[in-house]
């Protein structure tokens, strides 16, 4: 039969040639960039420099229609890209304009282009695919009362969108979120328009982020929602997320994040994003996240002193996840080894705010840290190089060791070097890494230029010993012995 069609013909050479090119290439296998904990999450070859998701939701029992579209930049010749997905099903890929042939291995997705593709050269990718909130033990969108909200730490992004799912290449974000009448959608960033209609009365919502994310960052909230509006400090947009019939109970709470704002600003510099806020949902995740510039909290944190937790704890709480949009958000860690920067920072700002409402001494908190510092290192490793999570408990990376274990570590620095330095410390690490990557070593560098001699011989014993060394100032401080327990306890609770 003659082909009279030139688009049907060039359908089925492209075809062609993507046979002849998976003929001659191995087997598709998962890749990762070699991250000690993760060691196949993210992907070689390329950096990605945006993600363009769209999302229509349904019900909490459908998968969501999804189209995933991400611009990258090769940093290798690839006749292969892999991306990280799991947990959906694709339904056609394309590279650079052309159909591209898509596989599983593992939890990668792993497209065959109909050409090779040469280094340091645009790559354009888009997967339309579904997002499945079902079955969401392992992360990723979790089920709330009202509809859904995402909660991607450490390596679920991957659950819900095709992606290069490490911290290490952050990107720009834009969230084309469709929804029922009735339904509110809110994203990391800020409005890119008014809700656009579609039909039978849904609505699509658009957000865009002004700074780069990491994927385990970002955040789609879907429900019958109020979403408040405040001012922060410097005319900064603080708009919160709350299941609508809650708005009343929250409002206090919520009233006191620009407060919150204006205090950290105060010790590390000016807020870093384009806005900030509080999402609480009617949801039991056992954490509170710190997805960028809209952190995710139960709505049982904020039950009341007669039915939860007091609140002095709540405060400190809200101000451990805002602290983090510092420190992990703008500053990201460039492996997961690195979690005690982030966890450790916050869980300092935690206490210290804790301290000064005089409930609950920084002095007292690291005392009691330094008794158990022991046998969190024995159970979860050294701050900085800690344990791997058991299979099928991923949120066990998150241990005490890497929290009060690693606030102790900062108490050490303070005392050793003096608050001033410290101070200094703690503005130049967030000025200097705005919106990138640093690492354990940048940290102990920075450190020692700031406080004029080298700490590497002070801090590698804190941060990778078995064992905790002696506190500065604190000759009377010393850890349990082997068997015993610790007296005292700190905070309850947990966050992420």
């Amino acid at each position: 039969m003659q082909l009279s069609s030139p688009r049907l013909r060039a359908a089925l050479l492209a075809a062609a040639s993507l046979t002849l090119v998976a003929a001659v290439l191995p087997p598709p296998k998962p890749l990762g960039i070699g991250d000690r904990l993760f060691p196949e999450l993210g992907n070689p070859g390329y950096d990605v420099l945006s993600y363009d998701l769209s999302l229509t939701y349904k019900d909490n029992r459908s998968p969501l229609d999804a189209v995933t579209t991400l611009e990258a930049r090769t940093l290798a010749p690839l006749e292969r890209v892999n991306l990280d997905f799991t947990h959906g099903t694709v339904a056609s890929a394309e590279v650079n304009g052309e159909p591209a042939r898509f596989e599983s291995a593992g939890e990668d997705l792993v497209l065959t282009p109909a050409r090779p593709i040469a280094a340091n050269t645009p790559l354009r990718i888009t997967v339309r695919h579904t997002s499945d909130p079902r079955g969401s033990a392992d992360g990723g969108w979790v089920t709330t009362e009202d509809g859904l909200a995402m909660a991607n730490q450490a390596d679920a992004a991957h659950r819900v969108f095709p992606c290069n799912d490490h911290p290490a290449d952050k990107a720009y974000f834009t969230f084309r979120v469709t929804v029922p009448e009735g339904y509110t959608a809110v994203a990391n960033g800020i409005p890119g328009a008014l809700p656009a209609a579609r039909a039978g009365g849904a609505a699509q919502w658009t957000y865009r982020t002004l700074h780069p994310m990491a994927t385990e960052l970002a955040q789609v909230s879907i429900g019958r929602s109020a979403v408040l509006h405040r001012t922060g400090p410097h005319g900064l947009p603080v708009r919160d997320v709350v299941p609508a019939a809650d708005r009343e109970r929250l409002e206090p709470w919520l009233a006191r994040t620009p407060g919150h704002i204006a205090w950290m600003e105060e010790r590390v510099g000016r807020y870093p994003f384009e806005n900030y806020g509080v999402l609480i949902a009617r949801a039991r995740t056992g954490f509170e996240l710190e997805t960028q510039t809209l952190s995710l909290f139960e709505n049982g944190l904020f039950a009341g002193e007669k039915e939860g937790y007091p609140a002095w704890y709540v405060e400190a709480i809200m101000v451990h996840e805002l602290a983090h949009q510092w420190f992990g958000d703008s500053v990201t860690p460039r492996t997961w080894s690195d979690l005690w920067l982030n966890e450790g920072h916050a869980t300092w700002y935690e206490a210290l705010y804790a301290d000064g409402l005089g409930k609950y001494s920084l002095e007292r908190r690291m005392r009691e840290a330094y008794q158990r510092s022991d046998q969190w290192r024995a159970a979860g490793g050294p701050p900085a190089a800690p344990k791997a999570a058991a299979p099928g408990q991923k949120i066990g990376l998150f241990r005490p060791v890497v929290y009060d274990g690693a606030a102790l570590i900062l108490y050490a620095l303070r005392e050793e070097i003096g608050a001033a330095a410290f101070d200094r410390v703690e503005r130049r690490w967030v000025a200097e890494h705005k919106d990138g990557t640093a690492g354990t070593e940048d940290f102990v560098r920075l450190a020692s230029q700031e406080a004029g001699r080298d700490l590497s011989a002070f801090l590698r014993p804190w941060l990778y010993g078995e064992k905790t060394p002696a506190m500065p100032g604190h000759p009377d401080w010393s850890a349990p012995a082997a068997g015993k327990t610790a007296a005292g306890k700190t905070a309850p609770g947990k966050t992420v």
